[in-house]
């Protein structure tokens, strides 16, 4: 596979909790190269990763102390988490759709929306819920 396939595996493979970039795939496949357990390859012009026999071996021998990274990952990650991360994602939806369509009127109102909501994000955490004036 080639660097996206692999992040698009892993996303997959996690039920997206986990969303690696190519600025942690691509080290990590190099260091994988470097210790002769994976091979780099062009193919049809893209870099492709695969395991090569050593590498293939050590998966084997190690399957146990490997674990499941897909469940760990899972579970490492609280319900809340997904919950807000996916509240997160529509609000960039809507951000996106004022940043494209609204006039700079409706998009200052945005960022004061925004501003105020980080706020107060901040004051829960704080166990604080009045508003600083």
């Amino acid at each position: 596979m080639h660097g996206y396939e692999l992040i698009q595996q892993i996303r997959e493979r996690s039920e997206d909790v986990w969303r690696p970039s190519p600025g942690s795939i691509y080290p990590a496949l190099s260091q994988l190269e470097d210790e002769g357990l994976v091979l780099i390859e062009k193919v049809a012009g893209r870099k492709t990763a695969k395991l090569t026999e050593a590498g293939t071996e050590y998966v084997a021998s190690h399957r146990d102390e490997l674990g499941d990274p897909w469940q760990e990952v899972r579970d490492g990650v609280g319900d809340q988490a997904l919950d807000l991360r996916e509240l997160v994602g529509q609000l960039m939806g809507a951000v996106a759709q004022v940043a494209r369509a609204g006039t700079p009127e409706q998009a200052a109102k945005a960022a004061e929306v925004l501003t105020e909501s980080r706020r107060s994000l901040y004051r829960i955490l704080a166990d604080d819920e009045s508003p600083e004036k």
